[in-house]
């Protein structure tokens, strides 16, 4: 997880910008022209939502044992040599379910991942505990993951929903084209 540090007290501490997720596919966000000081720059209001985002939705490295046959490892390759003491790899093993059937359990192995990826936010004091809540919707083949991050006083700082779609096993290779 990357944790900014300002260079000067004195200084703005630097903002990472937002990030938006469309079911498919993440991109920044901008602010409007009418905004009105920052028109058409890097929106920066939703820092917390932005790294639930990368630690979900971004592909974790993993062993080499925990491959399928034809699979090739994702995630940041430098998590394979260069993970500092105290600093866990980015991202999430969610995307190790993707060529798999919605098997009855697969639900406990996608809450597990994803309560793995969003340790680094309780680690770093982000958030005090999170849950996540996966529901199998075969009939659509879908797995929707319902997270939720809870501050220090127990109140919900954070609610979201993702789908997680199976639609390669329709063949469907590249559902962007659509």
């Amino acid at each position: 997880m990357l944790k900014i540090i300002p260079a000067d007290d004195a200084e703005e501490p630097y903002r990472s910008p937002d990030l938006g997720w469309d079911g498919l596919v993440g991109d920044l966000i901008l602010n409007p022209l009418t905004h009105p000081t920052a028109p058409g720059d890097f929106r920066a209001e939703q820092g917390l939502a932005t790294q639930v985002l990368i630690c979900l939705m971004t592909d974790r490295r993993v062993e080499d044992s925990e491959l399928r046959d034809g699979d090739e490892n994702r995630g940041w390759i430098g998590d394979s040599f260069d993970v500092m003491e105290g600093e866990t790899p980015i991202g999430s093993r969610l995307w190790l379910l993707r060529r798999s059937a919605l098997y009855e359990g697969i639900e406990i192995k996608a809450q597990d991942y994803a309560l793995e990826a969003l340790q680094p936010l309780i680690t770093q004091g982000a958030a005090a505990r999170a849950t996540a809540i996966a529901t199998a919707v075969r009939t659509a083949k879908r797995l929707d993951l319902s997270i939720a991050l809870y501050g220090r006083d127990g109140t919900k700082i954070y609610d979201n929903k993702f789908e997680l779609l199976w639609r390669q096993i329709d063949g469907v290779g590249n559902p962007l084209s659509y």
